[in-house]
């Protein structure tokens, strides 16, 4: 019995050590401020990273219009609806249809960030980028 527990602490022990640790970006290049923001690594603590806040945001304002079955007409979105840097342009680019209509302006333009930043270090690809910044 004692060997048993022994050989399943072992694995137990070398299954923790061969996980990869976490590849999300550590920061990422604002493009519409011209600077290089930084994430910290971690998982996702909605009110203890800055970039949490971001998280929050999110869902608070932006998947009021985009959950599933609205009758706005606004596509759904979740975190992982696009890239790291397809986030990124439509933060820079401004081209949605809600960033024209004023939509975007409940959000000063630090949380505007902020909610770049989550979406960037949460998007699609983001568990094999590399920092960009």
């Amino acid at each position: 019995m004692r060997n048993i527990l022994f050989f399943i602490l072992f694995l137990m022990i070398t299954w923790a050590l061969a996980q990869p640790a976490d590849a999300r970006p550590k920061n990422r290049l604002d493009a519409t401020t011209k600077t290089c923001r930084v994430l910290e690594s971690g998982p996702l603590e909605w009110a203890s990273r800055p970039w949490g806040e971001g998280g929050k945001a999110f869902k608070e304002v932006c998947q009021g219009c985009h959950f599933k079955g609205n009758d706005r007409g606004a596509t759904f979105l979740w975190v992982e609806s696009k890239t790291s840097a397809a986030w990124n342009r439509v933060f820079e680019q401004k081209y949605p249809k809600c960033a024209k209509d004023g939509s975007w302006e409940v959000l000063d333009p630090e949380q505007k960030m902020r909610v770049n930043d989550y979406l960037f270090r949460w998007g699609k690809n983001s568990q094999s980028l590399g920092d960009n910044c």
